[in-house]
């Protein structure tokens, strides 16, 4: 994704100064003095003016368990990791870590009452199979909206290949055969296969793959709640993090260039197959470099629930823009070996019925 734009500096003078806030419903931008939002249509409360210097600077935590690191509100006291539960947290300044700031942000269309929703609907799949006390756990509280940081690339890929190209063609043979006790003569159709070899070029460009840039949030976790439309992609601006937390990057750009490139080389590897002639092929070698590697730093929204249950952290995910949940939580051993039990003496009973029958 490139995006770039140049402006004069008269055209830079003309821009008007737009005071707004973001929806609490959408996310999107509205204007002060909007009593609607032009995205959703949600009512929005008139907010009194904001004078210079009046809004608190948020406060910056680092889960020393997982490596999180999330701006929350300033007059928060105690912080509980959304990420891996953890209370273990330091405080620490952004300003000397020299990180990127966002470029782009996607809000929230998924309302926390509907994020809230949405957990106690998958918690009560195969609730038979669950603790008794799972209740104890009290992990309702704990769902947290957050913006976590992706890094999305696009990249163009010039790939040499060869391989072994095979060419199927058919033949008619004849054979004999006993039918009957008599000796015939049969005829069929037999298969083979002419095998030479290949070499070209293939070229392809690729973006869309997003990278979590969250230690607490493992890229195979960030891939369940997948995807995220990106065309409601927006410029950020700190205003769509009013009201939410918000977590700083703890996977830098080029860790986070690395695993999108082995994305992209399978990615790749699949299309020079897939371009290959003849009807079947082996030994497929590709050979692959990228040029204009572009990246963007970019805020989406997810619900994040972290519970411990019996000295384990489980975890819970929402898409606050799709709405996908992803998650896991604890099984009992003994209501499933019961259930188990319960099934076999039912199949043991419906045969010996059977039986006398």
């Amino acid at each position: 994704m490139n995006h770039s734009q140049i402006d004069s500096p008269a055209a830079q003078c003309e821009v008007p100064v737009v005071h707004a806030t973001s929806c609490q419903r959408c996310g999107a931008c509205v204007e002060q003095g909007e009593r609607y939002c032009r995205s959703c249509g949600a009512e929005q409360a008139i907010a009194a003016e904001v004078r210079p210097g009046a809004v608190p600077l948020p406060r910056y935590f680092r889960c020393e368990n997982c490596g999180a690191e999330v701006a929350v509100d300033p007059d928060q006291r105690s912080y509980r990791c959304a990420f891996c539960d953890s209370t273990y947290v330091v405080q620490f300044s952004p300003e000397q870590t020299g990180r990127q700031p966002p470029e782009f942000v996607i809000g929230f269309a998924v309302t926390p009452e509907e994020a809230l929703e949405k957990f106690r609907t998958w918690l009560g799949r195969r609730a038979l199979f669950s603790p008794g006390d799972l209740h104890t756990a009290q992990v309702e509280d704990k769902l947290k909206g957050v913006y976590v940081p992706f890094w999305s690339f696009s990249m163009l890929a010039r790939s040499r290949w060869s391989a072994i190209i095979g060419e199927h063609w058919q033949r008619t043979e004849t054979y004999t055969t006993v039918v009957g006790g008599k000796t015939v003569v049969k005829t069929r159709t037999v298969t083979e296969t002419e095998w030479w070899p290949l070499s070209g070029r293939h070229h392809s460009y690729y973006s869309g793959y997003l990278v979590s840039g969250s230690r607490g949030l493992p890229q195979r976790w960030a891939d369940r709640i997948m995807p995220f439309h990106l065309a409601g992609l927006k410029r950020y601006e700190p205003l769509y993090l009013a009201g939410w937390l918000a977590e700083e990057y703890s996977i830098d750009r080029d860790a986070a260039l690395r695993a999108s490139q082995q994305e992209f080389l399978a990615r790749e590897r699949a299309a020079c197959a897939a371009f290959m002639p003849g009807d079947t092929h082996r030994n497929l070698q590709v050979e692959t470099t990228f040029e204009h590697v572009n990246s963007d730093l970019v805020l989406l929204p997810v619900y994040l629930l972290s519970y411990r249950y019996r000295n384990r952290v489980y975890r819970f995910l929402v898409n606050g823009q799709t709405g996908k949940v992803a998650g896991e939580k604890p099984l009992s051993v003994w209501r499933i070996l019961a259930a188990v039990a319960a099934v076999l003496a039912l199949i043991a009973t419906v045969a010996l019925i059977f039986a006398r029958g």
